[in-house]
């Protein structure tokens, strides 16, 4: 059901935890399924030199949310955008139709993140 890449980024997430003094920080929920992600991300001359993730949620989400700041960390905060819920999915080896919503969870706190920096 799940993929390998996806059951590793759940069995050992990826930058779990509380980020101290984060330059931005945003928390995203998805009402139908009650999933929370909090995103924090540190950054740098425009590199985003640190990403911490939160999430109370489904497995799926939990993975995504890992595999997520893998992406983001060591990226120009203007190279963000180009992350994307489809791109997550596929990098996590596909996502079952009732776990497409993990994946569009990290990329929603992915662009409150691109839009709270760019409003910085």
């Amino acid at each position: 059901m799940f993929s390998a890449t996806l059951l590793d980024h759940f069995q050992n997430p990826r930058n779990a935890g509380e980020m101290r003094d984060p330059t931005a920080q945003v928390e995203i929920s998805n009402p139908v399924c009650g999933d929370i992600l909090r995103l924090a991300v540190r950054i740098n001359a425009g590199i985003v030199r640190e990403s911490r993730f939160l999430c109370r949620g489904c497995t799926a989400s939990i993975a995504c949310a890992s595999l997520l700041t893998e992406k983001i960390t060591g990226r120009p905060v203007n190279a963000l955008g180009e992350i994307t819920s489809q791109s997550i999915a596929s990098d996590m080896g596909g996502l079952p139709p009732a776990s497409a919503h993990a994946a569009q969870l990290a990329a929603e706190a992915l662009g409150a993140i691109v839009k709270k920096l760019s409003a910085a």
